[in-house]
């Protein structure tokens, strides 16, 4: 009876695998070479994983530190908003985080593999969808805490989460950075007032 894999060098493969496809992209990606980068073979990755496609679309979704993790870990410290100005701090720390070093080098991959998944979806699995649902969910229940109903909690969170997610496309492309955060702010501005549902503070967290 064949052994089963090893949880822990499963997890080392993947952990290699994400680090070696934000250097190298998946454009023209093969697994022998991948392979032999990793001092394995193509035979252990399709033993381990089952497809070239599920191997790389795990190796993003354990990433502990992805934009989403990383925006939950913004909204525990902190702490919920109570309040539209609160929510707008909020976003700008969010928006923040893209500036990290770690999160702009995966951010072309994650916009490849997105497309990928909407091109391909039997390989790469619902990987747009599954962002942009976690994203709106995430957001949705921020704007229910603000005290708006949920179906305006999920209009506001669904246009929030799509315009922030556009606006790091084309400074991927160009690299102007400093266009895309005036634009954020300006998308903040626009999107504020609409936030006040009754009963909320104007002021606050």
């Amino acid at each position: 009876m064949p052994r089963p894999p090893d949880p822990a060098k499963r997890r080392d493969l993947l952990d290699r695998v994400r680090e070696y496809v934000m250097r190298n992209g998946l454009a023209d990606l093969s697994l022998r070479p991948l392979a032999k980068a990793l001092g394995t073979s193509d035979r252990m990755l399709l033993y381990y994983f089952g497809s070239k496609e599920r191997m790389i679309a795990e190796a993003l979704a354990i990433y502990e530190r992805r934009p989403l993790l990383r925006t939950r870990k913004v909204l525990k410290t902190f702490g919920t908003p109570t309040s539209p100005a609160g929510l707008r701090r909020f976003m700008e720390e969010v928006w923040q985080q893209f500036r990290d070093p770690d999160v702009r080098a995966a951010l072309p991959l994650y916009l490849e593999i997105m497309s990928a998944s909407v091109l391909h979806p039997d390989r790469y699995g619902p990987v747009m969808r599954d962002i942009v649902t976690e994203w709106t969910a995430l957001l949705t229940s921020v704007f229910r805490d603000l005290g708006m109903g949920q179906e305006r909690a999920r209009t506001q969170a669904t246009l929030l989460a799509d315009a922030t997610l556009g606006l790091l496309i084309a400074p991927l492309a160009d690299g102007h950075w400093a266009h895309a955060d005036k634009a954020f702010r300006a998308l903040l501005d626009s999107l504020e007032p609409g936030w006040h549902a009754s009963g909320v503070k104007k002021n606050g967290r």
